[in-house]
């Protein structure tokens, strides 16, 4: 049972891990010698930066110099934003998604940085970026830094590889590309492409991490890959005296049991379908297709308060949208298939008004 389940309450609103931690991730935190915390690590002697970033270059075919660790997806972002945004006198310039991560713009805020966004369209059960307007805007207002996030948070939609160099390939040569793929493994599991974006673009950045997919948002571990072209930010993400001992030997367990979190993304996905054939039958419900570990629900709106209240009832927390274009839309993390089961018992009998408690 997970740590939010023990203690009376099950979250569902912020996209954590209802299964448990992989059997070698547990046999590594058991077995961790505390006595290795005593000193620094020696990586810097032997050329890399760390353990982690060299097995994690291996695993991605990519150069260790271009793999970069954070405390968190999160980390990593905020510290290319800062380090290309807050540069100069004028005000610098980023594009992100209109339905996105708030997170994006708070950073942007942060070293004054003006935030642009960009249009997603709704397609059907699909949310989907409007690339034709992405690169007319980013061709009228020549952006310092554009975000891509794929799948993207909370409309769980993806770019493809080829829509990725299309976008990019529009931009000006000195344009900062990030990709967040946060949730990227739930759906897609190539990884190949990746040392090929960066050679063919220099000044991508792809963000990836534990917290999703390997279901270690506790850890706080995140790393990402980028181009030649971003190797000051080499020097503004490295860290000179090496990085936590146990995070790593934990990271490095969760990177070799990808089969075991797989099977887990596999029920994810199984349990969608759920989700769809309970509520897209009803009358002003609307479940969207999601690559990512939760999913996006349209309900009607005068549903809105009966639904937080049986919700409260139940012990179990959503996210009900509060964005402009999406505030009759709710995001409920994926749990396990009995927690899934549960919550969609809960929608239908507010919706049918049935069994209420």
């Amino acid at each position: 049972m997970s740590n939010s389940e023990t203690k009376g309450l099950i979250y569902l609103d912020r996209n954590e891990y209802s299964y448990e931690v992989s059997p070698l991730v547990a046999k590594v935190l058991k077995e961790f010698n505390p006595q290795d915390l005593c000193t620094y690590t020696r990586c810097f002697q032997h050329g890399i930066k760390s353990e982690l970033s060299q097995y994690i270059g291996d695993m991605y075919n990519v150069a260790e110099q271009n793999v970069v660790l954070g405390y968190g997806g999160e980390d990593i972002l905020k510290g290319i934003i800062h380090c290309f945004l807050s540069q100069g006198h004028q005000q610098r310039k980023i594009l992100i998604p209109t339905f996105s991560w708030w997170y994006y713009k708070s950073i942007a805020d942060e070293v004054n940085g003006k935030t642009i966004m960009y249009p997603l369209y709704e397609d059907g059960y699909d949310f989907k970026y409007n690339i034709p307007e992405i690169k007319k805007i980013a061709e009228a207002e020549n952006p310092d830094i554009v975000l891509l996030a794929s799948p993207n948070n909370p409309t769980g939609n993806s770019l493809s590889v080829d829509e990725m160099k299309d976008i990019i390939s529009s931009l000006g040569k000195d344009t900062i590309v990030v990709i967040d793929e946060a949730y990227t493994s739930f759906a897609n599991k190539d990884i190949t492409y990746i040392s090929k974006l960066i050679k063919e673009f220099p000044n991508l950045l792809i963000i990836r991490t534990f917290s999703k997919f390997y279901g270690l948002p506790g850890l706080r571990l995140g790393y990402g890959f980028m181009g030649d072209g971003l190797k000051k930010f080499t020097n503004f993400s490295t860290m000179y005296l090496g990085y936590n001992k146990l995070t790593e030997k934990l990271g490095i367990a969760a990177l070799q049991s990808t089969e075991y979190y797989n099977a887990n993304a596999e029920k994810m996905q199984q349990d969608k379908e759920l989700y769809k054939t309970g509520l897209n039958p009803i009358e002003g419900f609307k479940v969207y297709n999601s690559d990512a570990n939760f999913v996006l629900v349209k309900y009607p709106t005068e549903l809105k308060e009966k639904l937080q209240d049986e919700f409260k009832k139940d012990n179990i927390v959503v996210k009900f949208m509060n964005e402009e274009g999406l505030r009759t839309h709710m995001r409920i993390t994926l749990g396990t298939t009995p927690i899934n089961k549960q919550v969609v018992e809960i929608i239908r009998r507010v919706a049918l008004n049935t069994n209420l408690k």
